[in-house]
């Protein structure tokens, strides 16, 4: 096969161990942007292999698929991306996973003293909100969220 001829969605799913209808979908949310060759099959830059691993891996860690486009649409669309390129990409994830980071490190500090506790009554408790106090700094968890009370 030329590179120039790209690879077929079956090279693409065997190479990357996606599922065919998974690259179908991430095509169908923008993610990657297959041609279709003289016969009507999708082909693929060999660019994509590298996209579709980096789609696997935010979503490992967290990120929701508009959140991956939105940094995929940074990337050059004509040309294969560079070190550089994804360079940039890396500074915005990297400042969202320190901060999941420090959230679950919080979380995780806070579980250990609450399992010691085993009560969850304690005024100290991070758990703890008597009368939904923590109801107006806004939805969730706030104490384990890093609000205090």
């Amino acid at each position: 096969m030329k590179v120039s001829e790209g690879l077929s969605i079956g090279a693409l799913a065997a190479r990357t161990g996606l599922a065919v209808s998974a690259i179908r979908y991430y095509e169908a949310q923008g993610l990657i942007r297959p041609w279709r060759n003289p016969g009507g099959q999708r082909r693929f830059a060999r660019s994509d292999l590298r996209r579709l691993s980096f789609v696997m891996i935010a979503q490992q860690f967290g990120f929701s698929l508009p959140q991956i486009k939105a940094e995929l649409d940074r990337l050059p669309g004509g040309r294969t991306p560079t070190k550089a390129d994804w360079a940039k990409i890396s500074i915005g994830f990297r400042a969202a996973l320190d901060d999941k980071i420090e959230t679950l490190t919080r979380l995780r500090d806070n579980l250990d003293g609450c399992i010691g506790c085993g009560c969850l009554s304690l005024p100290s408790c991070a758990l703890y909100n008597p009368v939904d106090t923590a109801a107006r700094k806004g939805a969730g968890p706030r104490y384990l969220m890093g609000d205090r009370p």
